[in-house]
């Protein structure tokens, strides 16, 4: 659902990008499935890369040998890199280091190079160079790669063709000479720009050249020339597309400086717990000095109240400084604790977990501290640590619905369904009035498969609850999934005045505008007034992640590629970790190889732009 991208957001509905592949693959134009992987072609001709399921182990079967599996291996390789010659009439070889038995020429040929090469009739050229290349061919099959790139250089001399320049490649391939396979494969591809073989060929040298954006290039263009038949090259542009958002990724994390997410994230993440007055002598009406440590402290509790951007900013400032000034006495673990809280919203996840485990050392009764530091080890991989956290949190008081809520959160999260519907239910035995538990066994009803259960929980819930937006916003999110959109729109129209009524501007949660857009475009296609709301989101929340995402791929569907693009960059500088980094530039380049392709091959653009609406939708 509509939920910013965390492990510990307000309510763990599937993140950001996992929501728009999902928007993008409902209302794709064309669709292929390609070994496990979904290549999506947008109605604007951008391209997007979906992993599905593993193919099933084959039976097993009598163990092969060292020498049988690498022979597989190396065959498999030179699959991917177009390196046999088969089309080209030549034996299939496996690359090896070159022999130094040569290949005997069948019948006698003149001296041919530069000077002689004109002596020769048109009809004389273009016969001695294909018997070169039949025994460039035989020399390749032989292993003799240096004679092979001999036989061929004298068949270019004769007669400059595509195929020679691009089997002369295969030769260099095999010796691992990569500037000279893309000499040899740009010659080809000059004179044939559909020249397949040649394509894959240059990408696999400027893969292993670490020119990870020109091998995506064209292996894309090769995917589109075969109509995306060729597994090997759609499965090589998924990981292109993953080394190149990988490689960029490491270089934005690199200069990245510590941030805040939009007000919208910050607000969900903090409403993730129920709301505790504040420790006695840090209320609002309690004078302090607010250059002491509690001064700052008490400044940040007030801060947080004011739900904006700007105000979560004070916040921050006020907790770090508290700390730093110390003299807290008894307020120290709390302190830590709301430093924790906003150093990893930050993205400072281990100088978060720094302040965590020095708050419970200082108290270890500090529950809240326990269920913080269980979702960043789940964010970290350590699912065990997790776990252990809320043990440990459930032995200092059994009977907090946060511990419970927030494990929910973790079952939920790993997709195990049953067992987070079980804790959201004990949270809310525990106390009622915390409306996320509602909402949240709401949506896992659904995700089991109790669609009645889940309709009742929520109109249950509205019942309890209907001055509060986001029952409203969630129940809708539900209806869009049913295809109700017009009862869905209605939702979301009552949670945004609420928002409108009891808030003000700049705290005004934005996912019920965001939502409403994605309801008018799957119903009525309507871009103008999806992107017209998107963009009152971003006005009241610029910083709004969702919104970003959303946007973009309004303006793909709309062939935009170029805006479209710049949103896309804009997500991946707004993403808080490495993994939310790679997806969204994944896309942007994605977005950003369609330009390419376009500008480099328009042939190629048009020829995409006429599959469109070839597969039927599924």
């Amino acid at each position: 659902m509509a939920e910013p991208v965390s492990i510990d957001a307000s309510r763990a509905t599937p993140g950001l990008w996992d929501r728009v592949s999902t928007w993008v693959s409902e209302n794709k134009a064309v669709a292929y499935t390609i070994a496990g992987t979904v290549v999506v072609i947008t109605s604007a001709g951008a391209i997007y890369y979906f992993s599905g399921s593993k193919t099933p182990p084959a039976p097993s079967e009598k163990r092969k040998s060292k020498k049988e599996r690498r022979k597989e291996k190396k065959a498999a390789e030179d699959a991917k890199a177009g390196i046999s010659l088969k089309d080209e009439e030549a034996a299939p070889a496996t690359p090896a280091a070159p022999k130094t038995a040569t290949v005997e020429p069948e019948v006698e040929l003149p001296e041919i190079n530069e000077t002689t090469v004109e002596t020769f009739s048109q009809e004389e050229r273009e016969s001695l160079a294909q018997k070169l290349k039949t025994l460039g061919n035989k020399a390749y099959g032989s292993k003799d790669y240096n004679k092979a790139i001999d036989l061929y250089g004298k068949a270019i001399l004769l007669k400059p063709d595509p195929v020679f320049y691009s089997n002369r490649a295969a030769c260099h391939n095999a010796l691992s000479d990569w500037d000279k396979v893309v000499e040899d494969t740009s010659a080809a591809i000059a004179m044939n720009p559909e020249y397949i073989k040649a394509l894959n060929r240059r990408a696999h040298a400027y893969e292993h050249l670490g020119l990870f954006s020109e091998a995506l290039l064209d292996y894309t263009a090769s995917c589109i020339i075969d109509g995306f038949k060729t597994d090997s090259s759609a499965q090589s542009v998924e990981r292109l597309l993953k080394k190149v958002a990988e490689k960029k990724g490491k270089a934005i994390l690199a200069e990245k400086k510590n941030r805040l997410p939009s007000a919208t994230f910050v607000t969900n993440y903090l409403q993730s717990f129920r709301s505790r007055p504040p420790p006695e002598g840090l209320e609002p009406g309690v004078e302090l000095d607010e250059n002491t440590s509690k001064g700052q402290l008490q400044l940040g509790l007030i801060a947080v109240t004011k739900k904006t951007g700007e105000a979560y900013a004070e916040a921050s400032a006020a907790f770090k400084k508290a700390v730093e000034l110390g003299d807290l006495g008894e307020y120290e673990a709390f302190a830590l604790n709301q430093r924790a809280t906003f150093l990893y919203l930050e993205g400072d996840t281990p100088a978060a977990l720094e302040d965590l485990n020095k708050a419970i050392e200082l108290q270890p009764s500090l529950t809240q501290a326990y269920i913080k530091r269980a979702s960043m080890q789940l964010e970290t991989g350590n699912k065990e640590l997790a776990s252990e956290d809320f043990e440990k949190a459930m032995a200092q008081n059994k009977d907090d619905p946060d511990i419970y809520y927030h494990r929910a959160q973790l079952h939920f999260i790993l997709g195990e369904y049953a067992d987070a519907a079980k804790d959201y239910q004990k949270s809310i035995d525990l106390d009622r009035d915390f409306i996320y538990s509602h909402i949240q066994l709401g949506v896992t009803q659904y995700k089991l498969g109790s669609i009645a259960s889940s309709m009742a929980t929520f109109r249950r819930t509205i019942k309890n609850f209907d001055k509060v937006p986001d029952v409203y916003n969630y129940y809708g999110e539900l209806l869009i999934d049913q295809q109700k959109y017009e009862d869905a729109i209605e939702r979301f129209e009552t949670a945004i005045e609420m928002e409108r009524q009891t808030k003000p501007t700049g705290a005004i949660n934005v996912l019920p505008l965001i939502n409403k857009a994605l309801a008018l475009f799957q119903w009525k296609q309507d871009f103008a007034a999806a992107e017209d709301l998107c963009e009152k989101a971003l006005i009241l929340d610029p910083e709004c992640d969702i919104a970003v995402a959303t946007m973009a791929q309004l303006l793909l569907q709309q062939g935009k590629v170029t805006r479209a693009l710049e949103y896309f960059e804009r997500a991946a500088e707004l993403s808080r970790t490495e993994g939310e980094i790679v997806n969204a530039l994944s896309y942007a380049e994605a977005t950003r190889t369609q330009l390419e392709v376009s500008q480099k091959y328009p042939q190629l653009a048009a020829r995409l732009q006429s599959m469109e609406g070839a597969v039927p939708l599924r």
